[in-house]
């Protein structure tokens, strides 16, 4: 299973030295941090692809790796912003486009008040994911149980993740009167989007299989990407403003972070970690609020990775005791 990480390292060291060779060194550690920061924040999404990859059949998960890498690093990181500060500042993509390349310090600010949009956008999806995973009558294995089995057993109320995530949100706007409406808008956008994709990928589902369209969940797992790392797009911007840095230290973070799922089904970790999919979504119920609370002040990268990690490593702990005790 090693060599699933051979070609992520090997693109890893031309990439860097192609970075060393065009930006210096000062570029190079840059582009080093990005990836690591990528890679951190990036886990508990790793895991959570994971439990759809393993519905997939071997083809599309390796399209998963190869089409969805040129997605991930083009689509989501370069090709996405653009469109997001086309729509927000009401220019044509081929001029914001210019703009990111000629003058990134003013693509950089045009983004950045693009965060907003971003952050409620994403808190709403990835709340969704996560109240979605909890709130299930039918959920017997719980790691956390005074939360999880409360939660449980609110799975009887049909479409409570949903009032609760758009109440998130409506309370969040509130407390930007600036761009409250934005705040508003973008946060249904997420939650409408999420009752799509679950309502498109529940279509395909073939009774008594665990099969379903690899092309549906192949565009699921994208748009779960886009919501995870659109708000470490705005933040890499904190380190540079640099295009290429970027894209190419956010990449290579991608690219380890997608092999990572894969590795994740071929081993089985699933399977033998049992609370490690508890701890991700935690984690990512804990990103979804710090992506509220940034709305209000600013949180620190180090915080919200700090939090993933922590519940991760937390359930991973759980996970080995609980199966060194059974």
């Amino acid at each position: 299973m090693a060599r699933l990480f051979i070609a992520p390292a090997l693109v890893t060291v031309v990439a860097l030295f192609a970075v060393l060779v065009l930006g210096g060194f000062e570029a190079l550690i840059l582009a080093s941090i990005l990836s690591v920061l990528e890679v951190t924040l990036s886990f508990d999404n790793a895991i959570v692809n994971a439990k759809v990859l393993h519905r997939m059949d071997e083809r599309w998960q390796a399209r998963f790796l190869t089409w969805g890498i040129l997605i991930a690093v083009v689509g989501t990181r370069l090709v996405l912003p653009i469109l997001i500060v086309s729509a927000g500042v009401w220019m044509s993509p081929w001029a914001v486009a210019q703009l990111a390349v000629l003058n990134p310090e003013g693509y950089a600010h045009l983004l950045e008040s693009a965060h907003y949009g971003i952050a409620s956008f994403g808190a709403a999806f990835l709340m969704m994911v996560s109240l979605k995973y909890f709130i299930d009558e039918h959920k017997d294995v719980h790691w956390i149980r005074v939360l999880e089995k409360r939660l449980a057993k609110w799975g009887h109320i049909d479409s409570l993740e949903i009032a609760v995530a758009l109440i998130a949100i409506f309370a969040a706007s509130l407390f930007v009167e600036t761009a409250g409406s934005v705040v508003l808008g973008a946060g249904v956008v997420g939650v409408v989007l999420f009752i799509a994709m679950e309502g498109i990928v529940g279509s395909f589902q073939i009774p008594g299989a665990t099969a379903v369209s690899g092309a549906t969940l192949f565009l699921y797992l994208n748009v779960l990407d886009s919501a995870f790392s659109l708000d470490g797009v705005v933040g890499a911007f904190a380190l540079t403003t640099d295009l290429l840095i970027i894209v190419v230290g956010l990449g290579i973070g991608a690219y380890f972070v997608r092999t990572l799922t894969i590795y994740l089904v071929r081993v089985r970790a699933l399977e033998e970690l049992r609370y490690l999919e508890h701890g991700a979504h935690w984690a990512i119920l804990g990103l979804s609020l710090c992506m509220l609370f940034s709305l209000v002040v600013r949180v620190p990268e180090v915080v919200t990775g700090g939090i993933g990690l922590l519940f991760i490593a937390l359930s991973y702990i759980s996970s080995r005791q609980e199966a060194k005790r059974r």
